[in-house]
């Protein structure tokens, strides 16, 4: 859940939120994801939520909040990076602020919306700052505040700042301990937590959260990553793909075997949209942005199809919004870099208000 902009993440395989709409070669006119009988159903996209995932300075996270708002979205998410350009040039006029405090501002900025942390890496922090700084934000923003916390997965920031960066099944049992320990914490019962790395003592905490403060796993993982999300999750944002249908079903199957109901557990997705009206407008985009960046269409075609991103016409991705909803997705969030008319000009061409 990154928001990067540089072409070297593309030519390292990893990219976030792209500043230019990104693209492919070939227009699918149909999804992996769609069940054999979907076309007979009614559009469900309409039933979706839907939410915006941005970056950058307070003024513009504070406008596209306002601006979700007015569009009847219903929450404003924002990653945690510490970088959010991997070129040196890139990096120096890429602002990437601490997302946490922006939280804090938000809080008593806004009223109405719902407040997301998407996702935060346990590579940062200890869960016991994690839980203080959510509980404290949740009584700022009157409960308004989810947590999602994850493995992180951009090894460079770690190296910029110095920040220890374990492999990765060992950062995947930090996540699972930090987990249970911040179930724990929100938990008015003060059961404590007892783990190999972190451990709460079963004693009162104040300020408590005015709520148990949701928690978010997410990300393309096959088998740890929905374990986790149905063990501890209150949201499982689950990526795009052709797998996804049985990505959710490992879920459901480790929420019931921990004795916890998936259909109370809200499924998610996520991923930067780039449709146009035509065809032509989509290849003249595709064209464009990837002399930009100086890399081919085939990479980026590469790139968008391993993240099953959608993207086409108007219509075709509106139809890979319903084939999302088919396979249970409730929310989906908007990645990229937020502007009032080209976001307004999305949302109007697929006809989501």
């Amino acid at each position: 859940h990154g928001v990067l902009s540089s072409a070297d993440n593309l030519r390292r395989g990893r990219l976030g939120f792209q500043r230019c709409g990104l693209i492919v070669r070939q227009l699918r006119t149909h999804s992996p994801l769609a069940s054999p009988n979907h076309r007979s159903l009614p559009s469900l996209r309409n039933a979706m939520e839907y939410a915006l995932q941005v970056s950058g300075t307070y003024e513009h996270v504070l406008d596209a909040a306002r601006f979700a708002v007015e569009r009847r979205m219903v929450a404003l998410a924002l990653p945690d990076h510490y970088l959010l350009a991997m070129s040196e040039e890139e990096a120096a006029t890429t602002p990437a602020p601490d997302a946490f405090i922006q939280f804090g501002g938000l809080a008593r900025d806004t009223t109405d919306i719902e407040l997301v942390m998407l996702v935060s890496p346990i590579t940062f922090r200890h869960p016991a700052v994690l839980a203080k700084m959510a509980v404290t934000i949740d009584q700022m923003s009157g409960g308004r505040f989810t947590l999602g916390v994850g493995t992180g997965w951009l090894d460079r920031e770690h190296e910029v700042f110095g920040i220890a960066y374990p492999s990765m099944a060992e950062r995947f049992s930090m996540l699972e301990e930090a987990l249970g320990y911040l179930a724990a914490a929100f938990d008015p019962g003060h059961p404590g937590f007892t783990g190999s790395r972190y451990q709460l003592e079963s004693f009162p905490i104040a300020p408590s959260p005015t709520r148990p403060i949701p928690l978010v796993v997410g990300g393309r993982g096959k088998t740890k990553t929905p374990d986790l999300a149905g063990r501890f999750a209150d949201e499982f944002n689950v990526y795009p793909g052709a797998d996804i249908r049985e990505r959710i079903a490992r879920f459901r199957a480790a929420a019931t075997a921990a004795g916890r109901d998936p259909d109370v557990i809200r499924l998610s997705s996520s991923g930067q949209v780039h449709a146009t009206a035509s065809e032509q407008e989509f290849e003249d985009l595709m064209h464009e942005r990837a002399a930009e960046m100086g890399i081919s269409r085939e990479d980026i075609e590469d790139f968008f199809e391993q993240r099953q991103t959608p993207r086409g016409t108007y219509e075709q991705v509106r139809s890979q919004l319903d084939d999302l909803a088919d396979a249970g997705v409730e929310r989906f969030y908007f990645q990229g870099l937020f502007g009032r008319d080209v976001t307004s000009e999305l949302l109007d061409g697929l006809e989501i208000d």
